[in-house]
């Protein structure tokens, strides 16, 4: 039998959490989940390695993504670059003191994918095209299911992918240009709990889920100076997702049920857009980028969630975010042992977008630093595989959440390996 809460009763306190705080974050978390350890920076294993860069710097085929101009100054013919990651992050919470209570999140692996076909003809044809089907954002956070923060969030997937057709033209011999059409599509899963419970103490629980899906483009400029000497600017345009037929299914005491029924709800969110510059220098044994990354966060100043009934304990939510633009600082480099033997290390600097007093257990972001290494080995001259690997950890944060009241300290660290391919002919 189930405790029932009565509904006439409007000045409990388990009432009238269930309006303030029930619905709080939600989808597109898309946005929380490409800040900081959940945006997928690994487009590339060669890239991935040196510290994920590649604006300025001319390597293989995932230059679709890095600088959709440098794919003309690709070695002539067909060039197919693929792979994918394993990624481990690990957060943990601690309450502000004098208590002691603290949990980690639970363990979970993200495995993204990317894959780059690009085309071009002869190195004297100043022409060029690619197709990159590629993972931006994507993961998996998950509490223990009775944690402190339950009712805040309990679990949150996320899958994504872009389709980037892309041409390249070559202006002069030394200056190229180029740009891609952008195709995002993506599913998405949120667990939250209810703060009401039945007979055996165990609280309610909501699951939201839906598809979204937005277009965007990614267009770059690359220069080459001299046989060493290269630079290059990019910009990838925000997408706008949309939700329109998301389904949100309640677990509540019957007597609540008529106030959050089982139904659709829509949404819409402008995700961010990112402006790159970098340089690279390059000979015959040694490889070197320099990347900065710009990230349009400010325009998620807040979240807006449709549902398609109302009723007295269920609004509409509009839950202010406030992100600010932020700077990502990436340098990596190669060196190429033997002609079948390259090795590569890199190292990044990444500001977290989340200002003071909007932290969250969904994505306890903060700011990090990160340490990539990889090798590749060239089974013939137009076959290598790739391995890299990544350790990144973020600042230890305390704060307190001005619209939730939730407070308390995160850290975060992340592990990541990837393997990958790259064919010419």
């Amino acid at each position: 039998m189930v405790q029932e809460w009565a509904v006439h009763r409007p000045e409990n306190p388990m009432i009238r959490a269930l309006r303030n705080v029930f619905f709080f974050l939600f989808i597109l978390h898309t946005a929380d989940l490409c800040a900081g350890g959940f945006q997928l920076n690994t487009h590339g294993m060669r890239q991935f390695g040196m510290g994920h860069t590649g604006t300025g710097l001319i390597t293989d085929g995932a230059t679709l993504f890095f600088n959709p101009g440098g794919i003309v100054f690709l070695d002539s013919g067909w060039q197919f670059t693929g792979g994918f990651s394993l990624i481990m992050p690990r957060s943990l919470y601690e309450e502000p003191a004098p208590g002691i209570y603290h949990v980690y999140m639970e363990p979970n692996t993200g495995t993204p994918l990317n894959f780059y076909c690009t085309y071009h003809p002869k190195k004297t044809d100043r022409l060029g095209f690619g197709l990159g089907v590629y993972t931006p954002y994507g993961s998996r956070a998950e509490w223990p299911s009775g944690w402190k923060g339950q009712f805040i969030i309990r679990s949150i997937s996320l899958k994504t992918f872009y389709i980037q057709p892309t041409a390249a033209v070559k202006i002069t011999d030394w200056l190229s240009a180029g740009a891609g059409f952008v195709y995002a599509t993506g599913s998405f899963s949120l667990e939250k709990g209810v703060p009401v419970q039945d007979m055996q103490g165990e609280y309610g629980s909501a699951v939201l889920e839906g598809d979204a899906s937005g277009f965007g483009w990614n267009a770059g400029l690359l220069a080459k100076f001299g046989e060493n000497w290269s630079a290059g600017i990019s910009m990838r345009s925000g997408v706008d997702v949309e939700v329109a037929g998301g389904k949100a299914d309640f677990t509540v005491p019957s007597s609540l049920e008529e106030y959050f029924p089982d139904g659709g709800f829509s949404t819409k969110l402008g995700l961010p857009s990112t402006i790159s510059a970098g340089a690279g220098y390059a000979n015959e044994k040694w490889k070197f980028a320099l990347d900065i990354n710009r990230t349009g966060w400010s325009s998620y100043d807040s979240l807006r969630i449709d549902f398609a009934q109302n009723t007295e304990k269920l609004d509409d939510v509009h839950s202010a975010r406030m992100y600010k633009d932020v700077f990502t600082f990436r340098f990596g480099a190669e060196y190429a042992q033997h002609e079948k033997m390259l090795f590569r290390g890199g190292v990044y600097y990444d500001q977290t977008p989340v200002q003071d007093g909007y932290l969250t257990p969904e994505t306890p972001d903060m700011n990090r630093i990160g340490l990539t290494a990889g090798a590749s080995y060239k089974i013939t001259p137009r076959i290598a595989v790739h391995a890299t690997g990544l350790y990144s950890q973020g600042k230890k944060r305390t704060d307190t959440n001005l619209e939730t009241g939730f407070s308390g300290t995160f850290s975060t660290k992340a592990l990541a390996a990837g393997i990958g391919f790259g064919i010419m002919f």
